[in-house]
């Protein structure tokens, strides 16, 4: 099983400088390769203190200049805010000094304050997304990057230094949404699977996306990869608190980023599910909702957090876990114990974990 784990750059609280933030998270970034993880990840977020890695190639070159073989995923690059030609060169750059080690993960973002920040209509999102994720990942194949979608002109122009490996493979989506569902398994896109909805509700959209997935290609979906927020530690009733404090604070800081709460994203094209997600958290109240986004996660001892894992991935069939250790303004010793512990007692059992019908091996 592929066991990867992300670096997130996050300061809800403000109680250190931004500075300290990314010396403490680069700390932990360069534990990653010598305590036995299979990847390194990381997510594009702007303009506050939710996320601050807004680019994730720059970061993500960086650390390929700073190990040897971990793979390098990108937990996503937001497509609707950038060129896609700017995309494809910072990916085919990445892909150079890293030697072939990078995992695509792509997205079309939720967060109104990008958005607006980017000066990028939010109701064009989903257009916009298919027609620049069509453009790049052809454009990743051939060298050549073209499109004369409506939503994307674009005269071919190369693409340097050239792409020199397929990406077929090791390209994730963070969401499909059933209008985009057919040309994303046109495109062989894998599904990587931020935990923020019912699991019922993930198993129906993961089932739907496979069957257009084989009806477009004749066999089956990739199977995903699953990302949770994870607090490990020896005594049971210390993970428990770690829980209830940073999972928690971490789940409030993506409810109020996302606004999860904001009854109006129902008038945006696109993101009409959250309209609906709103008035639920009307009617339950806003702590509740915390209270469901953070019991998605994994907390435990080594063993409980071992078992839930599993669960989760014999739940959606995955091919790899990736697991974030640092986050809701956890202190950095903390955090450090919290990914040490786990690379110890729990990568190990993981990595030798294998679903029926699946050899180990890396999600790229």
């Amino acid at each position: 099983m592929h066991v990867g784990t992300g670096v997130f750059f996050q300061n809800p609280d403000e109680r250190l400088s931004d500075q300290d933030v990314w010396a403490n998270e680069l700390a932990l970034a360069d534990m990653i390769e010598p305590l036995g993880f299979d990847s390194l990840w990381s997510a594009e977020h702007h303009f506050n203190s939710y996320t601050m890695c807004p680019n994730v190639a720059q970061f993500l070159t960086y650390m390929a200049g700073r190990t040897r073989k971990v793979a390098l995923g990108s937990m996503v690059m937001v497509l609707p805010w950038h060129d896609p030609v700017r995309v494809a060169e910072e990916v085919a750059v990445l892909e150079h000094v890293s030697g072939g080690r990078t995992i695509l993960g792509i997205g079309r973002g939720l967060g109104r304050i990008e958005f607006t920040g980017f000066r990028v209509p939010m109701g064009e999102s989903r257009e916009r997304f298919v027609a620049y994720s069509e453009a790049l990942l052809r454009g990743l194949e051939t060298g050549v990057l073209e499109s004369d979608s409506p939503a994307y002109r674009q005269p071919p122009i190369e693409i340097r230094p050239r792409p020199f490996r397929s990406f077929k493979g090791r390209t994730y989506a963070a969401a499909v949404s059933p209008e985009s569902s057919r040309i994303m398994a046109k495109l062989g896109i894998g599904l990587l699977i931020i935990a923020q909805k019912p699991w019922d509700k993930t198993l129906a959209e993961l089932e739907a996306y496979r069957a257009i997935y084989r009806e477009v290609n004749g066999t089956e979906a990739p199977r995903p990869i699953i990302a949770s927020w994870v607090a490990c530690d020896e005594n049971a009733g210390k993970a428990e608190a770690m829980y209830r404090t940073y999972i928690q604070r971490y789940s409030r800081s993506a409810l109020e980023h996302y606004e999860f709460n904001n009854a109006g994203l129902a008038d945006i094209k696109g993101y009409e599910y959250y309209g609906a997600l709103a008035k639920n958290i009307e009617k339950h109240g806003t702590q509740r909702f915390v209270e469901f986004l953070a019991e998605l996660q994994i907390w435990g001892t080594p063993e409980q957090v071992y078992e839930k894992m599993v669960e989760n991935i014999r739940l959606v069939d995955a091919a790899g876990v990736i697991g974030i250790f640092s986050y809701g303004g956890m202190p950095y010793d903390m955090a450090r114990r919290n990914m040490e512990l786990f690379a110890q007692k729990v990568l190990p059992r993981l990595q030798a974990f294998e679903l029926p019908g699946q050899a180990r091996k890396n999600a790229a």
